[in-house]
């Protein structure tokens, strides 16, 4: 199967960056789309954004200018750079992965979630 491994939160002060990153490994033939979602307490998860193995990307509006998505498709790795955090930006985060197992076999998989906390 496929392992989906995040690192990179913690507690910051509102204005202050994180780097988030999430590296996939196991048996696959391909990596398709990636994304974040977080989910603050008492609400749903969403999804903050993604980004396709040709690299476009989609952004929450309320992120726009302030998050920047990337990925290395050569270690299998996406990385969530967030800047100006503000403490709405509270929440676990979670990494997300569309998985081709085989030709005819997709996995969409989910990281362990990480904690990030900004205070004011």
């Amino acid at each position: 199967q496929v392992q989906l491994v995040e690192s990179g939160g913690g507690l910051v002060q509102a204005g202050g960056s994180l780097r988030l990153s999430c590296a996939a490994s196991g048996t696959f033939l391909r990596i398709n789309a990636m994304g974040w979602y977080r989910q603050a307490p008492g609400k749903q998860r969403e999804l903050v954004t993604v980004i396709t193995s040709g690299g476009a990307t989609n952004y929450l509006d309320s992120v726009k200018g302030r998050f920047t998505i990337s990925r290395d498709n050569a270690k299998n790795t996406v990385y969530l750079q967030m800047n100006s955090l503000k403490p709405e930006d509270t929440a676990v985060y979670y990494c997300n992965a569309e998985v081709l197992l085989t030709t005819f076999r997709n996995y969409n998989g989910w990281g362990q979630g990480t904690q990030v906390t900004v205070s004011s």
